[in-house]
């Protein structure tokens, strides 16, 4: 199982690797190199990862590099493996300069703030996210995709999501839980999203200046949860996710 920083370096002393992508397979068809032997003379290339002995979401500690393979290269010099460590130098610039690692060590729950009275600007940002909602969970899984940055979102979603949703569901019961979990979850998504800065090209997202999801986190940190269940629009508030307002859709 690949994970970043993974890089293939080649016995010519070419680093190949690319923000976004953590598999060696994919690495090694995009340079069209082909993996056809094990001999330590032989082969062109290997199959590097270095990996952060603390977790993704701490950077700054110590990380480990290891070659994935059966046979090491016999040509892998130390001078081969400084240029991995360099290539993953500005690998992990590039990356983290991305992610929001304040928040999402510290992920915001909207159930645990101070809650607040609903406003029209909040009605509005609720219709916002009416719009875009359904585009959510595909545009954020595809366009937040490599290994750090799926533990980023792993970690949040630890953090907050199931908390919020059984906040939720304690609110709404079993009633409607089935059709409102996913808009909970959807909601969830949207928050993760954001604290991924700078990705221009949100797949399957409406073309939009700046986050296309950016009305779902307005009122995640004004301390409302939207729900829907096919009919009614809810905004969730406070530690008992009340009902503090509801709209039907036509």
């Amino acid at each position: 199982m690949c994970r970043a920083f993974s890089c293939i370096i080649t016995k010519d002393e070419r680093v190949l690797w690319e923000v976004g992508v953590d598999s060696h397979d994919e690495l090694i068809s995009g340079a069209g190199l082909k993996d056809d032997t094990t001999d330590g003379d032989l082969i062109k290339f290997a199959k590097i990862e270095i990996t952060p002995d603390k977790g993704y979401l701490h950077p700054e500690g110590n990380w480990t590099l290891s070659v994935d393979e059966n046979t090491t290269p016999r040509w892998l010099t130390k001078k081969k493996i400084g240029l991995c460590w360099d290539a993953f130098g500005e690998w992990k610039e590039r990356v983290y300069s991305n992610i929001n690692l304040t928040e999402a060590r510290n992920p915001i729950n909207p159930l645990l703030l101070e809650p607040q009275e609903v406003t029209e600007q909040d009605i509005e940002l609720l219709k916002q996210w009416a719009s875009v909602r359904a585009s959510v969970r595909a545009s954020v899984w595809d366009s937040v995709r490599a290994s750090v940055w799926a533990s980023v979102r792993d970690s949040v979603w630890a953090s907050v999501g199931d908390s919020v949703g059984a906040s939720v569901w304690d609110s709404v019961r079993d009633s409607v839980w089935a059709s409102v979990g996913d808009s909970v979850g959807d909601s969830v998504w949207a928050y993760i999203g954001s604290l991924f800065l700078n990705i221009k090209d949100w797949i399957y997202a409406p073309k939009t200046d700046g986050y296309p999801y950016q009305s779902c986190v307005d009122l995640w940190k004004r301390g409302f949860v939207p729900s829907y269940d096919g009919k009614t629009w809810r905004l969730h508030s406070g530690k008992d996710a009340k009902i503090v307002y509801q709209t039907e859709v036509k």
